[in-house]
């Protein structure tokens, strides 16, 4: 075998890609036809789709504080558990290795785009906008919540309309992408074969401007990326604000060895991270930075193999 193709078969990063593509089979699991199951886990996905086999847990939070589908709002045990659990035990790893969404994200990056370069302060200030969306969703769906325990959630509701019961869901690039587009795809072409062209040309100049905001969304969030590898994750994820607060704790995180790091004379590993981690500036013994989402790029970089996955 070719040394060179030999080298970049045993990178983490092919590793990472061939779980990434394994994963985004599973999660839809249309070929499978395995139905739903009984799991939530904080990564972008969609709940959309009859083939889903795993839950979005951040979804799932928001649903059942509106009570969707339920007389009464329900505690989100069930969604607490899965982001305290994948938090604690692996940090930001699903956002890296498994996340739906971010392996879309990786795919674009592959576009002949010139990144842009962002200065680190603008970077931390600008990561702040992810808690701000985590805000305003965790509060429509407490405050709907609050008025569907006190019967007086009816105007709530019609004033609101679909943001309601799942505010952040409704506008979610993942559930345009994996749900929307592909109803819309299917729906088009079943309508082409019963309808004239025109007719079904009409109905599409009609969708909802909902449609158009989603659409512009998820655009805009698609082109973010090709400029700015991970931009959704780096900057605009609910998920990511969530398990950010949780890497900080958690028993994952990487070691950089100060005897094979030549700190002053390469940056090669600062260079590699799509989530512009500050590597050098931090603890060799053990980093679990916030945005870390552990794909073991900076490990690939690194000429020396100074950096390692450290575990507890």
């Amino acid at each position: 075998m070719n040394l060179d193709i030999k080298k970049k078969l045993m990178k983490n990063n092919t590793a990472r890609r061939i779980i990434q593509f394994l994963s985004f089979v599973f999660f839809s699991a249309i070929i499978f036809n395995l139905g739903s199951l009984p799991l939530l886990l904080p990564v972008l996905w969609t709940w959309g789709l009859q083939q889903n086999t795993v839950g979005d847990a951040f979804t799932a939070l928001q649903l059942m504080l509106s009570g969707w589908q339920q007389s009464a709002p329900v505690f989100p045990w069930l969604a607490i558990a899965s982001f305290l659990l994948v938090g604690i035990l692996i940090g930001k790893s699903l956002c890296g290795w498994v996340c739906p969404f971010g392996f879309i994200q990786d795919l674009v990056d592959f576009i002949k785009a010139k990144k842009m370069e962002i200065s680190p302060k603008t970077n931390q200030e600008i990561a702040y906008v992810k808690y701000f969306i985590l805000g305003i969703a965790l509060f429509i769906s407490i405050t709907f919540s609050a008025t569907k325990l006190l019967g007086t959630h009816s105007s709530y509701e019609r004033a609101m309309g679909i943001f309601a019961y799942a505010p952040f869901t409704a506008i979610s690039p993942a559930e345009t992408l994996f749900a929307t587009l592909p109803r819309m795809i299917q729906g088009f072409v079943n309508a082409v074969m019963e309808k004239p062209v025109m007719d079904v040309l009409s109905g599409i100049l009609d969708l909802s401007p909902i449609f158009w905001v989603q659409l512009f969304i998820l655009i805009g969030v698609l082109i973010l990326a090709a400029y700015v590898p991970r931009g959704w994750c780096r900057y605009l994820c609910p998920h990511g604000a969530i398990m950010a607060v949780l890497n900080r704790f958690s028993f994952i995180g990487l070691r950089r060895d100060p005897v094979k790091c030549v700190k002053g004379e390469c940056r090669e590993c600062v260079k590699a991270c799509p989530m512009q981690v500050r590597i050098l500036e931090l603890p060799w013994e053990k980093f679990s930075d916030p945005e870390c989402i552990y794909c073991l790029k900076c490990a690939d970089a690194c000429p020396n193999k100074a950096i390692k996955i450290k575990y507890p």
